[in-house]
């Protein structure tokens, strides 16, 4: 499922159009990314979380020549999901 099919999916089970079922959409995803980068986490209780992991500076290699290189500590978005959600993929 991709986003626009996302879209029309919520428009049918919500019974809105779907430039709100857009603007509702829009909306969640831009609240969950500004909690992230404020360092936040997000519960969705029977869904999941969505929270900040950092991941060290670590050594790689190019895949091409071989060479060692340097990859920057980063921040990553990390998602564990509900226990709700789990059993009803099983």
């Amino acid at each position: 499922m991709n986003k626009t099919e996302l879209i029309e999916h919520i428009a049918q089970h919500a019974d809105i159009s779907k430039a709100a079922a857009t603007r509702a959409l829009e909306a969640t995803i831009g609240a969950v990314k500004t909690t992230l980068k404020k360092g936040g986490s997000v519960s969705l209780v029977g869904f999941g979380t969505f929270a900040v992991g950092k991941r060290e500076a670590r050594s790689g290699r190019n895949p091409r020549t071989g060479d060692a290189i340097k990859i920057k500590a980063a921040k990553v978005p990390k998602f564990r999901p509900g226990k709700a959600l789990k059993d009803a993929l099983n």
